[in-house]
């Protein structure tokens, strides 16, 4: 089954660099050998459901150790794929 999950991290910085809490998330997933569309209000992933669950458990666990205060997620399943 392929997954579609977009999420943000909070607080926002405005402009400049990526916060802390951001970059950790968005390397989570690259780590995890993905490829995310990170961009300046969240990050958007496509990835088959064995892959993206746990690098999404991952992404709020040091999202939040970076200090993230709050973690925005939706997941939507592509009932087209096995």
């Amino acid at each position: 089954m392929i997954l579609h999950a977009e999420f943000t991290t909070e607080p926002f910085e405005g402009e400049g660099e990526p916060p802390e809490h951001a970059a950790a998330a968005h390397n989570c997933l690259t780590e995890a050998g993905l490829e995310p569309d990170f961009g300046p209000l969240g990050t958007a992933i496509t990835a088959d459901r064995e892959r993206l669950l746990p690098a999404l458990a991952e992404v709020l666990d040091k999202a939040l150790d970076a200090g993230a205060t709050r973690i925005t997620l939706q997941v939507t399943a592509d009932d087209d794929q096995p």
